[in-house]
């Protein structure tokens, strides 16, 4: 398999508008969580959420076209330009060089994609007559439009696809772009995860499954993953992206490099539309960890792992159970954090912005901590550090995530060595 890098980051949340804020705060155990402030909460049972706050779009795209696009796209916009620009590819424009860019693709995510923009066009519909409905409604909402306009603001004529896996789309696409390197499909590809469904929809329907944390009187508290206490996930939203190319690519034009991409797994539970089983994502560590094993030729030993770590009371222990089976047993685990304690859980870019999160803990040194473990669940037996970051020299990292349906993806990241 062709060596496959990281060389360009970008992210925006709940905590920070830009990779070196946004980690900073993650380990300094800052909470993004609060009221809700989007639209109107008076009538719903969830109220809080991490939202990203004093976010203009207009500072990253034009402002004709900002009223074509949902907010998961501007996001997903905004975090794009901040990775295309720190890997050193794009032009004073934004474009990438005419030369590169036939080769140059873009894969994104997104759970649910333009919700607040299909609420919005449905109410007006029902209310005042289809000959309302926006003109941009249809490609203010597509998941795939975040690849087209990403694509267009910097040129990226190679392939362009898009994820739509539910909480795993993120770390499904950046699979996929190793995948498609790998098969010389592309040189080089940007994964974007975008996801804003804070909205009525949105929190309603998942309020509606009790899926939501109902802690309203204490937001900063209210996600608490592996806690005994913990009573479902807080919804986030925002976007992470990632420069993926070719080793041979990246020492050619002298770029920096974050990390190596060194294994990868995907599963499936066959099991339940959204109750997770132990065994899906028990396979999807062990595919990542045997195609690293066979793509260094040596037995890979894991640091720290980023988990998916929802804050729901089967999520948590059933992760939990896979990585002490993975590890033969809770006493050989290594760390193991979840930061949706303070952005959230930002359903398909979780993926990429928790990637990023793992990426610049094992360039620092330091693992994030989980926050808000107040009573460690004892059926969740691992090390979380809680509440405080951890300095460790870290060479290999991996980043789960799993979602509805019972679908599972894994990532492996090493620190480069030339």
């Amino acid at each position: 398999m062709k060596r496959v890098v990281i060389t360009g980051l970008g992210t925006i949340n709940s905590i920070g508008h830009n990779v070196e804020d946004s980690f900073k705060a993650v380990v300094d155990g800052v909470c993004g969580i609060d009221t809700i402030t989007l639209f109107d909460i008076s009538e719903f049972p969830v109220k809080i959420a991490g939202e990203v706050k004093d976010f203009d779009p207009a500072t990253v795209m034009d402002k004709k076209e900002v009223k074509k696009a949902d907010r998961f796209i501007q996001l997903g916009i905004k975090a794009a330009h901040e990775a295309m620009h720190d890997c050193g590819l794009a032009g004073e424009d934004g474009k990438v060089d005419t030369s590169i860019g036939d080769r140059f693709g873009i894969i994104s995510a997104s759970g649910i994609g333009g919700l607040s923009t299909i609420e919005k066009n449905s109410v007006v519909c029902a209310n005042r007559g289809p000959k309302r409905i926006s003109p941009f409604f249809i490609p203010s909402s597509l998941v795939n439009m975040l690849s087209g306009f990403i694509s267009i603001a910097h040129g990226l004529k190679g392939p362009s696809l898009s994820h739509v896996t539910a909480c795993a789309a993120s770390t499904h696409a950046l699979n996929d772009a190793v995948k498609t390197i790998a098969t010389n499909g592309a040189d080089k590809i940007l994964v974007v995860g975008a996801e804003s469904a804070i909205c009525g929809a949105g929190m309603g329907g998942f309020a509606a499954m009790k899926a939501l944390s109902t802690r309203n009187d204490d937001p900063k508290t209210a996600s608490r993953p592996f806690d005994t206490n913990r009573d479902g996930f807080v919804m986030g939203e925002g976007a992470g992206a990632l420069v993926v190319e070719t080793l041979d690519s990246a020492l050619e034009r002298g770029a920096k490099i974050y990390c190596e991409i060194i294994g990868f797994g995907e599963s499936g539970d066959a099991n339940h539309i959204t109750a997770p089983v132990m065994d899906g994502p028990l396979r999807s560590m062990k595919a990542a960890l045997a195609m690293a094993t066979a793509h260094l030729g040596e037995d890979v030993k894991i640091d720290y792992i980023n988990s998916h770590g929802t804050s729901t009371p089967v999520g948590d222990v059933n992760e939990s159970k896979a990585i002490a089976e993975l590890f033969d047993g809770a006493q050989n685990c290594p760390p193991v954090t979840s930061t949706k304690g303070q952005i959230g859980h930002c359903l398909g870019a979780a993926g990429a912005i928790e990637a990023i999160f793992a990426i610049k803990a094992l360039n620092e040194g330091i693992i994030p901590p989980t926050i808000n473990i107040e009573n460690q669940d004892p059926e969740c037996p691992l090390d979380y550090v809680p509440n405080n970051a951890r300095k460790v020299d870290l060479t290999t990292v991996m980043s789960n995530n799993f979602g509805f349906g019972g679908t599972n993806g894994s990532v492996i990241f090493k620190k480069f060595e030339a």
